[in-house]
């Protein structure tokens, strides 16, 4: 089964919602919208600023979608934009990283909800591996970076960019890059999704039973993701579409 990124783009949608059409807009943005408001709790760690990031990122895409070129897949180009918009909600709030210390503004992700990410052919490895990387655990770690360097990471180690494309994204150096992954690798040494699924695939059954049901442990219904306007431009300026 095809992922999302991998859907190729139709003409004929793209030049409907660049002419204003909500609906072609809401098509071409929905096989992506959880996987952006999952990368944006990974930069945030706070499934409400995650929604505010997503929001703004969408308002974003839609207002600058003339300015997406191809043959660059949707995914990567909103991928830039959400990453922009979870940079710009870490500046609003003025937060820094914490070093040491419980982090106030932490919220789990529902499992529920990573569960509509998963693939049923996909290997179980890889899915054990995306699990991990929204784990209060690792999600905590991001937090005691520097935000650029939690984005280097994240797009480097999770999802698998390379060094040109991260840099692009950040407007800084392949170098620059480089630099910041290494230190925040060396920062979460023994933290990552992959270093968390080797750890767990050495326990028990038992202790692996209390660890999914830890995981797995119900939370307050979310209703997500919002269903993508219909006509965005209608929209007015109480914190809706525009």
């Amino acid at each position: 089964m095809p992922q999302a990124e991998d859907i190729p783009l139709a003409a004929d949608l793209l030049a409907a919602a660049r002419a204003g059409d909500g609906e072609a807009f809401s098509t071409l943005v929905g096989p992506h919208l959880h996987a952006l408001h999952v990368h944006a709790y990974r930069m945030l760690g706070s499934l409400d600023d995650a929604d505010e990031a997503l929001q703004d990122a969408l308002l974003s895409a839609w207002r600058a979608l003339d300015s997406y070129r191809g043959p660059a897949p949707l995914a990567r180009w909103l991928y830039r934009i959400t990453t922009n918009s979870s940079l710009k909600v870490i500046r609003a709030k003025a937060r820094r990283p914490v070093p040491a210390g419980e982090i106030g503004y932490l919220q789990p992700y529902p499992d529920r909800l990573l569960d509509q990410l998963t693939d049923d052919s996909a290997d179980p490895a890889a899915v054990a591996e995306r699990r991990e990387s929204v784990t209060l655990a690792f999600i905590t770690a991001l937090q005691r970076l520097p935000a650029r360097q939690r984005a280097a990471l994240i797009l480097r180690d999770v999802l698998a960019w390379n060094a040109a494309e991260t840099a692009a994204l950040l407007d800084i150096s392949v170098p620059a890059v480089n630099s910041a992954v290494q230190r925040a690798r060396a920062a979460l040494s023994g933290t990552s999704p992959a270093a968390t699924v080797a750890a767990r695939m050495r326990l028990d059954d038992h202790q692996r039973q209390v660890l999914d049901r830890f995981i797995d442990a119900p939370t307050a219904t979310r209703h997500w993701p919002p269903t993508c306007p219909t006509s965005p431009r209608a929209a007015t300026d109480t914190g809706s579409w525009s």
